[in-house]
C-alpha cells in the first residue's frame, strides 16, 4: 500500500491560483485506506476549495488511478465536465497523478493534493508501517522474513553493528535492531546457524530509476 497525506489547504490553493474551474480525482485503494482520497475527502475538498472561491465542476473515484484503463474509463466518462475544467487536482499518491497527466487527453494541468510518503503494511488498528524499500533485490528469504534493507538505519546485510545496544538502534534507543529481530526469529526456527552467513553487497544498480517491466504480449 503507498501512504499519502494531504497537504495543507493552503499549499494547494498556492498552486491553483491560476485556476478557478477544478476537478478532482480520488482513489478508492490507498488513499482512501489512509484517508487522504476516498470519497469523504473529496467531499470535503470540493467543501474547502469552494469556500475559498474555487468552482469544483466535478469528480471522480476510479478504484485505483494508478491503473491507466480504470482512470481512462472514468475521465471518459466525465469528459464534459473536463472540457470545461481549468485544472485537474488528484488526491492520491505521486503514482496517481502521474497517471491521471498521462491519460488525459485534454491535456489539463494536474496539481498533487498529497504528498507521498512510503510504501507500507496496516496492522489490525489501521495503522501504517513501512516494511519494504522496494529495493529489486529481495532478502527476506534469507533473513526470517524481516527486512534489514527497510529496518536497519543503516540498511545492513551483515548485522548488527557496533552501536546496537540491549537490542536497541543506536539511532533511536526506542526502536528494535533489525538485527535482533532477525536473530529472534531465527532461533524460534532453529535456524541460527544461517546468521553467520555472509550476504553479498546489494546490487545498487537493480534499485537504479526510473525502474521499468515489460509485460510481453
Amino acid at each position: 500500500m503507498i501512504i499519502s497525506q494531504q497537504k495543507p489547504l493552503g499549499e494547494l490553493l498556492a498552486s491553483l491560483k491560476e485556476y478557478k474551474k477544478i476537478f478532482l480525482v480520488g482513489c478508492g485503494e490507498c488513499a482512501a485506506t489512509c484517508k487522504s482520497g476516498g470519497e469523504p475527502e473529496l467531499i470535503k475538498m470540493k467543501a474547502d476549495l469552494e469556500a475559498a472561491g474555487k468552482t469544483v465542476l466535478g469528480m471522480c473515484m476510479p478504484g485505483a488511478p494508478c491503473v491507466a484503463p480504470q482512470i481512462k474509463t472514468e475521465l471518459a466518462k466525465n469528459i464534459k465536465v473536463l472540457r470545461d475544467s481549468e485544472a485537474i487536482l488528484v488526491l492520491a499518491c505521486g503514482l496517481g497523478v502521474q497517471s491521471v497527466k498521462e491519460n488525459d487527453r485534454l491535456g489539463l494541468p494536474v496539481f498533487p493534493a498529497n504528498n507521498t510518503l512510503f510504501g507500507a503494511v496496516m496492522d489490525a488498528q489501521g495503522n501504517f508501517y513501512e516494511k519494504c524499500s522496494m529495493c529489486a533485490e529481495c532478502v527476506l528469504g534469507e533473513t526470517a522474513g524481516i527486512c534489514p534493507v527497510t529496518l536497519c538505519a543503516k540498511g545492513l546485510l551483515n548485522g548488527p553493528c557496533g552501536g546496537m545496544n540491549k537490542g536497541k538502534c543506536e539511532t533511536d534507543s526506542e526502536k528494535d535492531c533489525a538485527w535482533v529481530l532477525i536473530y529472534k526469529e531465527m532461533e524460534k526456527r532453529n535456524k541460527l546457524d544461517k546468521i553467520k552467513e555472509i550476504h553479498k553487497e546489494r546490487d545498487y544498480k537493480k534499485s537504479s530509476r526510473p525502474h521499468k517491466l515489460i509485460m510481453s504480449k
